[in-house]
């Protein structure tokens, strides 16, 4: 009998606000799916930060070629840095609170049908970026998100209304910020690196962004009066904020951003402190394949 393909599912127990008894049963239907189309499948459960990143490099190191990531988009970023300039193809099981990657592709958001995507698709090729030495898929970036990103991972529970309420709470008390953006000075509510549209619930930050075109959007939001608040967030919803005078973007490959102080940062909505104060940015063409 020939050798059956591989296929190894990583799976995060924390991710989103799924029990992990409802993750079993994902498991379980993994397992079951993948046998009946001849793979040879392995499922596993992550225990600590970056194990996924270890179990996706481990499986390309023995040549497996399909690797599930079953989590949010920071268990989809351990997965895929992994996997980068690889024959290793990623497949996404989107169950956080954003799912900015999957919503982008149009990867179904109800893991039984993505996990049936992940195992039927074939590699599509699409970029990735990095900020500093962080790897991220989707978007990366600074002032306003950043704050929000550090605010929400300290919060007891996930979810879609922790993150409205802490963002809510946020905008109340953050401020503005002084940036020096490739040696320009700009006083910046938000900055953006956009390899992927949105940063997940359908938030576009960048509405007419590729994620195979070997660029990153760069996307700016200029501080605004508080009336403003409303109808950009409208914008932001409905794919529509590129039109709004407080935003301004531009196509890039690379891009140096620096701060007075450490510069808190996240990356696929992940939160990052850059002790230096200083964050460089560039685009990977070409560097990841994903089943779609």
């Amino acid at each position: 009998m020939a050798n059956r393909s591989a296929v190894l599912a990583i799976i995060n127990p924390l991710s989103g606000t799924t029990t992990v008894a409802q993750k079993a049963l994902l498991q379980d239907a993994f397992m079951r799916r993948a046998e009946e189309l001849g793979f040879a499948p392995e499922a596993i459960f992550t225990t600590h930060p970056s194990h996924a990143t270890e179990l996706a490099k481990a499986a390309v190191a023995r040549g497996v070629n399909r690797v599930l990531a079953i989590g949010g988009d920071g268990t989809i970023n351990e997965t895929a840095q992994a996997l980068r300039r690889s024959a290793t193809a990623l497949g996404i099981v989107p169950i956080g609170s954003g799912n900015g990657l999957a919503r982008h592709l149009g990867i179904p958001l109800v893991p039984i049908k993505a996990i049936e995507r992940a195992l039927n698709g074939r590699p599509v090729v699409i970029d990735s970026g990095e900020i500093n030495e962080h790897p991220f898929f989707c978007t990366a970036g600074l002032g306003f998100e950043a704050y929000v990103a550090h605010a929400f991972a300290r919060q007891p529970v996930r979810g879609l209304p922790t993150y409205i309420r802490t963002a809510f709470q946020a905008f109340r008390q953050y401020k503005p910020h002084a940036f020096n953006v490739d040696n320009q000075e700009r006083t910046i509510f938000s900055l953006t690196f956009a390899n992927a549209g949105q940063f997940g619930n359908n938030a576009w930050m960048a509405p007419t962004a590729n994620i195979a075109d070997g660029r990153l959007e760069q996307c700016e939001i200029r501080p605004f009066p508080m009336q403003a608040a409303g109808m950009l967030t409208w914008r932001l919803f409905n794919k529509s904020l590129d039109q709004s005078a407080y935003w301004r973007g531009q196509s890039i490959t690379k891009a140096t951003v620096q701060a007075e102080g450490p510069l808190l940062i996240h990356a696929d909505g992940e939160p990052l402190t850059l002790a230096s104060g200083q964050a460089d940015v560039r685009i990977l063409p070409g560097s990841l394949l994903v089943l779609l």
